[in-house]
Formats: C-alpha cells, sequence, structure tokens
C-alpha cells in the first residue's frame, strides 16, 4: 500500500543480500502529480489515470527483465499489484472500460513475453500490511506535496481496503510473506530489523528447499 515503507524495506533487503535494488521512481514521472492534483474534469479530459497506469507499467516491465540478471534482485513494486491499482481506478471511474481492457491486453503480452525468460516469477513476495490510519500517518510523514490534500482521502481508502483481499485470494505467482507495520518498524528499531531478516532467510530457505522458487 502506498506509504508504508516499500523504498525503505527494499533498501534494508538490497544491503543485507547484496543485491540490487530497483526502486519505484516518482522524482522523474511528470503524470504523477497530474493524477493526484489535477481537477476531475482535468482528469477526465487528459485521461491523466490511464495514462500513469500505461507509464507505471512499462517501467515494472524495464525493471524485471533488468532485475532476472542477479539472483537476489529486490524490486519495492511489483507488476503484479499494477493490475490491482489499474482495477480500482475503474472500479472508481478514473479509467473506463475500454481503457481497463486495452490495459489488461497489454499487460497479458507483457507477462507472456516475462515466461520466456529464465526467470519467470518472484521467489517471495513481501506484504507490508497495515491499519489505515498506519497509512495516512506514513504518508503524511513523508510529506509529498502532491499527496497530502484531503481530498485524496477516498482515494487511499479505495486502494487500502481490497489490498487484502488481492494478496490473499488473487495473487498466486509467490509465497507471501506478511509483515504487520502497525507493530513492526524496521527502519528505526533494530531488533524489529533483525526479526524482519530473520523471517526473510527462513522463508527463503523454506523455498529453496522445496523447490517452490522460481528459477
Amino acid at each position: 500500500m502506498i506509504g508504508l515503507g516499500k523504498t525503505s524495506v527494499a533498501k534494508i533487503l538490497g544491503d543485507y543480500f547484496d543485491s540490487e535494488v530497483f526502486y519505484e521512481d516518482v522524482n522523474d514521472n511528470e503524470i504523477l502529480p497530474l493524477f493526484y492534483t489535477a481537477s476531475d474534469k482535468e482528469l477526465e479530459s487528459k485521461r491523466y489515470p490511464f495514462l500513469l497506469q500505461l507509464d507505471f507499467l512499462q517501467r515494472r516491465f524495464k525493471d524485471i527483465k533488468r532485475a532476472t540478471t542477479d539472483r537476489y534482485s529486490i524490486l519495492d513494486r511489483s507488476i503484479y499489484e499494477d493490475w490491482y491499482f489499474a482495477k480500482v481506478n475503474m472500479d472508481l471511474g478514473k479509467i473506463s472500460d475500454i481503457e481497463f481492457t486495452i490495459y489488461e491486453k497489454l499487460l497479458k503480452n507483457m507477462m507472456e513475453e516475462l515466461d520466456e525468460l529464465p526467470k519467470k516469477a518472484p521467489d517471495l513476495m513481501i506484504y507490508l500490511q497495515g491499519s489505515f490510519e498506519t497509512v495516512m500517518a506514513r504518508i503524511e510523514e513523508r510529506g509529498r506535496d502532491f499527496e497530502q490534500d484531503e481530498s485524496l482521502t477516498d482515494y487511499y481508502y479505495a486502494l487500502w481496503q481490497g489490498y487484502d483481499d488481492w494478496v490473499m485470494n488473487c495473487y498466486d505467482a509467490s509465497e507471501v510473506l506478511v509483515v504487520d507495520m502497525d507493530t513492526t518498524d524496521v527502519v528505526n528499531r533494530l531488533e524489529d530489523r533483525e526479526l524482519f531478516l530473520t523471517q526473510v532467510d527462513k522463508k527463503m530457505t523454506e523455498i529453496n528447499d522445496t523447490d517452490i522458487g522460481k528459477f
């Protein structure tokens, strides 16, 4: 979910495994601030939500192709959950049915391309789970101006309320490790960080031992 600490956790994992981290780059994304700040009329006429999802999709696809070269590449956002964001925006009327159909066709083609790669899917998905109150507090804490408008609260809630269901009932590409971000602070509490890394190590060992990992 937005704001729960993916970038920080990805960096910790990258340092621990001595691996490259592929971050979701929002600094050079000219569409993202427009998506958050444009009026409803501008969103409708400029189709920013659809354009943003296409832009994110191509960025994820590029990162995945690069990430397959290393054993322990870390991505702080997955191509799988992109579909979830697109679906929520369609449900909210921000993306049209036709646009969503086009998006799904493109995503399907990309996933078919990934099937040709030696490593077709993640070994492990780490899901940072938290209450809506924690999500909003973290978004406010990191202070991105374009994320702060109170009018975005309903959008954040729409994303948040279905995330658990998507992870638990729709995502099936890999094993999942759930981290409770309401009670865990892997950035500022050393004991939490050590416990988290121990859990990741244990999960990866189980995956490798049972040959669940995709290689």
